[in-house]
């Protein structure tokens, strides 16, 4: 509330469409009034829950990560509550009203996007009312209400519009063609690219953003485990002292624990992070090439799934900024790569844009 307060109102005057993204599975229980009943539990956290319906479908097919989060959320405050993304409970905030779930949010909660359902053993849990009701990324769910309108001195005919996760609307900001790839360096390496269909195929994720499908993959390693070893200062000043063009002689699979889900789909994946060099520079160099390997197969792995090579790949994320590793990327990936400053937050005013035009 405080920063929509600072925003000037000759701006404030003008919007017309408010649209969020947030990190897709941080899952929270609140009452049907909106009210938080705990903490919302993080997306990297695994709950392990004993229950019959878990215990009779994790048999059959994979059930979605976020289930156990649900079912704990259950556990803990009963089945009379709502169980909603962050994204989902911030849009019903401005709606005075937590009926609605954004599509993409709840694939992680078992959300189909092709059957446009929940799974039909769903229909068997005593607390499918907690649950939201899912409309498309990109559409318009109503106005905002009008005790929030005037707590934030906003429009009374400002529209709120169903958002995207927070990756989705990075890639959004990048403005990438079909033919283009977008390569996002956060705590995680995740590839995205716009397909005319879905993808099938372990570690791969399909969304349907504002009517287009977005299809990719997320690796477990990523700019964290560069952040276990070295801080900001270190990795600028390390990175300068690297020559991009040549190859460090090390063979690093460096991820941050054990497991790995794209390209490469095994829970027992070890860490290679060893040898260590003396030199830091070394090291950071490894460890780079490490990363750059991963992205290079991911692409190679869309590859083969008919997507053909991309044309040129945008970066998004903290290590976008680095340009030896950009140049390291290049040579290991052999595709053109640019870097995008745009933030996540222009991608989401861009769908919130359409949704309304």
């Amino acid at each position: 509330m405080i920063l929509i307060n600072e925003i000037p109102s000759q701006i404030k005057e003008r919007l017309i469409g408010c649209s969020i993204a947030g990190t897709s599975g941080t899952l929270m229980g609140c009452d049907y009034a909106g009210n938080a009943l705990g903490k919302a539990l993080p997306y990297f956290k695994k709950y392990i829950v004993k229950n019959k319906f878990l215990q009779e479908h994790s048999t059959n097919i994979p059930l979605p990560d976020g289930i156990g989060r649900a079912f704990h959320l259950i556990n803990i405050f009963g089945e009379e509550i709502l169980l909603r993304h962050q994204a989902d409970w911030i849009s019903g905030w401005l709606l005075d009203d937590w009926t609605w779930g954004e599509e993409g949010n709840n694939i992680k909660l078992g959300w189909d996007l092709l059957k446009k359902s929940w799974p039909k053993s769903f229909k068997k849990l005593s607390w499918l009312n907690a649950l939201p009701k899912i409309v498309s990324s990109g559409k318009i769910i109503g106005k905002i209400s009008s005790i929030r309108a005037k707590e934030l001195n906003l429009p009374k005919k400002l529209q709120i519009i169903a958002g995207t996760t927070d990756s989705n609307a990075a890639v959004l900001a990048t403005d990438a063609a079909a033919s283009e790839g977008i390569t996002i360096l956060g705590s995680t390496i995740v590839i995205k690219r716009f397909a005319e269909f879905p993808l099938k195929g372990k570690g791969i994720t399909n969304h349907l953003v504002a009517g287009q499908w977005l299809v990719g993959g997320a690796s477990n390693a990523g700019c964290s485990v560069l952040k276990k070893f070295f801080n900001d200062k270190s990795l600028i000043e390390l990175s300068r002292q690297i020559n991009p063009e040549s190859d460090s002689g090390l063979t690093l699979l460096p991820l941050l624990y054990k497991g790995e889900r794209f390209p490469i789909d095994d829970p027992n994946l070890e860490p290679i992070l060893e040898p260590r060099p003396v030199s830091d520079s070394l090291y950071l160099h490894g460890l780079l090439e490490g990363l750059a390997r991963i992205e290079a197969q991911g692409w190679e792995k869309m590859k083969e799934m008919q997507l053909g090579k991309p044309t040129k790949i945008i970066t998004i994320g903290g290590g976008a900024k680095n340009p030896q590793w950009r140049r390291i990327r290049e040579r290991q990936i052999g595709i053109p790569i640019h870097s995008c400053s745009r933030q996540a937050a222009e991608g989401v005013a861009r769908l919130a844009w359409k949704g309304i035009i």
